[in-house]
């Protein structure tokens, strides 16, 4: 599984784990396909956000401007806050690159460009202030 592909499977795994409070292994193996195995980077990034969930959420609330964290939908409030464990957590990944994935994900997840905007401008501003 190439990292493209574990993010989106984390993505999945971060809403379904939002949504139904299942366990973290549960969620990543209902987002693996049919003879897929769990990938290592796939299961760093989804444990790694969940356990740093109250600093990340923090993190992504003191750059919101007229927004809360609750107000942004569930899909995308799960790839800011993998985006942000990986800019924080993940050293062996540049952060330009952590902030590109989450805004081409935002944009396929729903097809508008919009999304992908909103996470530029939020992890921008994060970018600033997280010791890389």
């Amino acid at each position: 599984m190439n990292r493209r592909l574990a993010r989106i499977k984390t993505v999945q795994a971060l809403y379904q784990i939002e949504m139904t409070e299942v366990e973290p292994i549960e969620a990543i193996r209902s987002v693996l396909e049919e003879g897929e195995v769990i990938d290592s980077f796939l299961e760093l990034l989804v444990n790694g956000t969940l356990d740093h969930i109250n600093e990340i959420d923090s993190l992504i609330e003191a750059v919101l401007e007229h927004w809360s964290l609750a107000r942004i939908s569930r899909v995308d409030r799960a790839i800011l806050r993998m985006a942000v464990y990986e800019m924080k957590y993940v050293k062996d990944i540049p952060v330009t690159v952590s902030i590109n994935e989450a805004i081409d994900l935002a944009k396929g997840f729903t097809g508008e460009e919009e999304p992908g905007k909103f996470a530029n401008g939020v992890l921008s501003k994060l970018a600033k202030k997280i010791d890389h």
